[in-house]
């Protein structure tokens, strides 16, 4: 399965979650890290949705770059 996660600067380091996942969140000191932990969180996310016998979402989400004149 493919995810979209989206990863943010914050004040003490890094944030990520998947608009596809809600709920599904990880924070790290670097961006590195928050990948991982954003990756072993969506594991663990779907393995308690297949526990509880519940669909798992598809990944639909995309992003894209667009550009301004400034």
């Amino acid at each position: 399965m493919r995810y979209l996660i989206v990863i943010e600067a914050s004040e003490t380091g890094f944030s990520a979650y998947s608009p596809d996942l809600p709920g599904c969140v990880a924070a790290g000191k670097t961006r590195q890290e928050a990948e991982d932990l954003m990756r072993e969180a969506i594991e663990f996310h779907i393995e308690g949705l297949r526990d509880e016998g519940l669909n798992i979402p598809p990944g639909t989400s995309y992003s894209t770059y667009i550009e301004i004149p400034a």
